[in-house]
């Protein structure tokens, strides 16, 4: 069975005074980029069966910007995560899930892609190295269970940058 893992780093935050990192909302223009994230995954991608998001503020706003609804599982780990505890995460996804949204930070997502992606000569990844700004999508495919997937094995397929 094929799987589809989508990595999207949240969209644009405000930087209001005195609001921890952690804490900090979108900025108009997050709403808006994370909107059209949502209405691109809808037109191009297959049905997304699980989302897995980070606990900050601007990813659950980024969430829900997208208008996504299916289920979701807020996990602090993400927040500064490494592509080693990221991979970590995706492998414990449930073998019904064939499509995997994943919300994040920068570096994780760009560095996770990267790092998962085994045809790193391609053009999404050759604009993927150049730049992976807020509300940009990384999709991956994969031949394998969740729980065999590893660096290397999956086919980076698309790079979307929502403006």
């Amino acid at each position: 069975m094929v799987r589809n893992l989508i990595l999207l780093r949240h969209g644009k935050s405000a930087y209001p005074d005195g609001v921890d990192d952690h804490e900090r909302p979108l900025a108009p223009r997050g709403h808006r980029e994370a909107g059209l994230a949502g209405q691109w995954l809808r037109e191009t991608q297959p049905p997304i069966d699980a989302v897995r998001c980070s606990t900050a503020t601007r990813t659950r706003q980024t969430l829900t910007a997208t208008g996504i609804t299916a289920p979701v599982v807020f996990e602090d780990a993400i927040y500064e995560a490494t592509p080693a505890t990221l991979i970590e995460l995706i492998q414990l996804s449930a073998d019904e899930v064939t499509t995997l949204l994943v919300i994040g930070h920068s570096p994780g997502m760009p560095w996770t892609a990267w790092e998962l992606a085994s045809n790193r000569d391609c053009a999404p990844a050759v604009e993927l190295s150049r730049k992976f700004p807020t509300s940009a999508l990384a999709v991956l495919r994969f031949d394998r269970p969740w729980a065999d997937i590893d660096p290397g094995t999956g086919e980076l397929i698309h790079f979307h940058i929502p403006r």
